[in-house]
C-alpha cells in the first residue's frame, strides 16, 4: 500500500518476481508507525511522520497523493489494531 520509491508494478505483491527480496523494504518506517499509532500518538502526526519519511529521509518530491497514500496506510493500520 505504501510504495513510496515504486517498487511494485501495478496488480504484483510483494512475492512475486521481480520485487521478490523487497518485501521489507518500508518494515522499519511502517513499524515505526504502527509503534507511534499503539502508543497514543495522533494519526495526524504520523501521516505526517509518513510523509517526512517519504520526502525528507528518502529526498523523493512531495507529490499530490503523498499525504493521501500516507493517510490511508494509518486508516489500514488502525483498522487492524
Amino acid at each position: 500500500m505504501w510504495d513510496t520509491i515504486g517498487l511494485m508494478p501495478d496488480g504484483c505483491t510483494w512475492r512475486d518476481g521481480d520485487v521478490a527480496g523487497f518485501e521489507d523494504e518500508y518494515d522499519s518506517y511502517l513499524q515505526n508507525a504502527t509503534t507511534q499509532l499503539r502508543q497514543g500518538v495522533p494519526a495526524a502526526e504520523v501521516v505526517r511522520y509518513l510523509v517526512k519519511v517519504e520526502t525528507v529521509f528518502m529526498g523523493l518530491s512531495q507529490r499530490t497523493d503523498t499525504m493521501l497514500r500516507a493517510r490511508a496506510v494509518v486508516q489500514a493500520i488502525l483498522a487492524k489494531a
